[in-house]
Formats: structure tokens, C-alpha cells, sequence
């Protein structure tokens, strides 16, 4: 009889990636792979020691893709910008696995490709050595949190959108003036959280990016 096909670790992580597009990393487990797969958790814990190794890898492979072609260009913050840019724009196209990079971060080729760019930048900037590390966690810890944010959102339905959205009119246009008094007056003007996300991703960078210029002997 016939043994049961052999999968690479590329097989591998491609088809968890496609089952964690159209699912979570919450409810996306190893067994489920394995059923996918048509093989056993067994064979799947020869290429990933467990769950957390395995989502590294996949969120691993995002990054991959999302430096691959990428040249240096322009002065270090625009560097650092054109790597944030690419990276939003990847995890954008799979939303579900933002979160992953977020929770679990990455220790593979696309994180050091990461890492390399981001240091080198900030080495060109002037900054003391001393501070580049500090600066560099800095960076990437706002880069994670802001497309994990983004990725939250790209994965509800337009149901659950539209009824965010209602829920934050009723909370806001109807909120008691004697008690909040500033977010009565301003309610017209405030917008849901997911409003403006490109927007407020560009600024956010641009002043963060602003202040460690500013601190540049």
C-alpha cells in the first residue's frame, strides 16, 4: 500500500497560510492543518516543534515577500519609510496574518531582511550608535501595532463593519453632554477608529520618524 505523501516545509506553509486567509490564528491549529493536508500532526511536527514556530514561519514568509526586490533609496528616512509602505501593503493582502506578526513576531530570513534595512537606515542617520537600538525596537514595535490594527479591521465582514459603525454614532451623537462635555461637542467631526487608516499610518510614522531626526546630534 501506498504511504502517505510527503510534504515540504514549503507545501507546508503555503497551506496554512491559505487556511489562516480564510479563518484566524485563534481558531487555526495544527490537527486542522494536518486534515487539509490529508496526513497526521505527527508528520507536521517533524518541520514546526508547535503552533507558535509554525505561525512564525508562515508571518516569516510575508516579510519575505514584502522586501523581495527591494533596492535602498533616498535618505534613511525615506528607507525606512519605503520598508514600512511595503510591509502594510503586504499584511494588507493578508490581513488575518498582521495579527501574527503582531503577537508572535519572526526570527527567519524575512525578519532579518527587516532588521538589516531598518539598522542600516538609522545607522546612515547620524544617530550614537548607542541609541539605534533603542530607536530600532521603537520602530518596529509601532510598524507591528499599526498593522495589526489595520489587519483587525480588514478582516471584518460588512456586516460587522456597519454595525461598528452604528454602534460608535449611537455612543458618540448620543452622548450625554453635562458628562462629556467634549465629546458632545465634537461628535460631528469624530470618526469611527478605522477611518482614515492610510492617513493616519503616514502621519503617525512621519512623526515618529520626525522626532529621532530631531534627536540627531
Amino acid at each position: 500500500m501506498a504511504g502517505r505523501r510527503r510534504w515540504s516545509t514549503e507545501e507546508i506553509l503555503e497551506t496554512a497560510a491559505e487556511l489562516l486567509r480564510t479563518g484566524d490564528a485563534e481558531s487555526f491549529s495544527v490537527r486542522k492543518l494536518a486534515a487539509v493536508l490529508g496526513t497526521d500532526s505527527s508528520s507536521l511536527y517533524r518541520h514546526f516543534r508547535n503552533k507558535t514556530e509554525l505561525l512564525r514561519a508562515v508571518a516569516d514568509r510575508i516579510l519575505v515577500a514584502a522586501m523581495d526586490g527591494y533596492r535602498p533609496e533616498g535618505d534613511w528616512k525615506q528607507r525606512i519609510t519605503a520598508t514600512a509602505l511595503r510591509l502594510r501593503e503586504a499584511f494588507g493582502q493578508h490581513p488575518q496574518l498582521a495579527s501574527v506578526w503582531g503577537r508572535y513576531g519572526s526570527g527567519g530570513t524575512g525578519s532579518r531582511l527587516v532588521m538589516e534595512e531598518v539598522l542600516q537606515a538609522l545607522w546612515a542617520s547620524g544617530l550614537p550608535d548607542e541609541e539605534i537600538p533603542a530607536r530600532y525596537h521603537r520602530i518596529v514595535v509601532l510598524l507591528a501595532s499599526l498593522i495589526a490594527s489595520e489587519g483587525g479591521f480588514d478582516t471584518l465582514t460588512p456586516g460587522e463593519y456597519e454595525q461598528g459603525v452604528e454602534q460608535f454614532r449611537v455612543a458618540v451623537l448620543g452622548a450625554d453632554p453635562d458628562r462629556f462635555p467634549a465629546l458632545a461637542h465634537f461628535a460631528r467631526e469624530v470618526r469611527p477608529l478605522g477611518d482614515d487608516r492610510r492617513v493616519a499610518f503616514d502621519e503617525i510614522l512621519a512623526a515618529h520618524l520626525a522626532q529621532i531626526e530631531a534627536a540627531i546630534p
